[in-house]
């Protein structure tokens, strides 16, 4: 990847590993937007929506945007759209997120946390496809930690998060979300915290 070009930046990562704090830190020291909450505004301005309402059924893991059609439909309705509803399918909402998500890339450098970036850019010239994992015992500390839960209750939150995202990215890719061959860097940040796993991707990038 060359920093001195537009380039993208994509990480998916397994629940806990602090994977969208690593791309916080990395967009800042890049200068560059991160893309996370903006790809979900950007959706919402499209179709018509409400950023908080957005938000609120994006938490509701695993399938928010088959929810998220209803609620569209919903608010619609109770707005009083006076045009031809239109069929939404959760995988229309999906091809308008990265939509959404290849026009902010072809305008400035990015940073991606998750959405399928690796799969979205693929193909892209100037792009860097990182998958962050780590232990289940390093993440169950650091999720029990996070949100004060017992390890017991950690455990479970990653079992259906990675379920989710593993089910998620086989719908609208097609592809294993843990195949390394989707990625260029695999990082297991067992010993290196945010802060090093952050200064290690900076060392792959210069």
């Amino acid at each position: 990847m060359n920093k001195e070009e537009k380039f993208v930046i994509t990480i998916s990562r397994q629940f806990g590993t602090g994977g969208h704090e690593i791309g916080v830190e990395l967009a800042r020291r890049l200068g560059v937007k991160l893309l996370d909450k903006q790809i979900l505004n950007e959706v919402a301005s499209r179709f018509n929506a409400v950023e908080e309402a957005v938000e609120h059924i994006e938490a509701r893991n695993p399938l928010w945007r088959d929810d998220f059609t209803n609620f569209y439909r919903n608010y619609m309705t109770s707005n009083q759209y006076n045009g031809q509803e239109q069929d939404l399918t959760s995988h229309e909402l999906f091809d308008a997120q990265c939509a959404a998500i290849r026009r902010i890339a072809s305008e400035e450098s990015c940073v991606i946390v998750g959405r399928c970036g690796f799969d979205v850019f693929a193909n892209h010239p100037n792009a860097l496809k990182i998958f962050v994992h780590s232990s289940l015992e390093c993440r169950k500390r650091r999720i029990a930690e996070k949100y004060d839960i017992s390890e017991f209750d950690a455990a479970a939150m990653i079992v259906d998060n990675d379920y989710s995202r593993e089910l998620y990215t086989k719908k609208y890719t097609g592809r294993n979300w843990l195949d390394a061959t989707n990625y260029d860097v695999s990082l297991d940040v067992r010993k290196f915290g945010v802060n090093g796993a952050v200064d290690f991707l900076m060392n792959c990038i210069e």
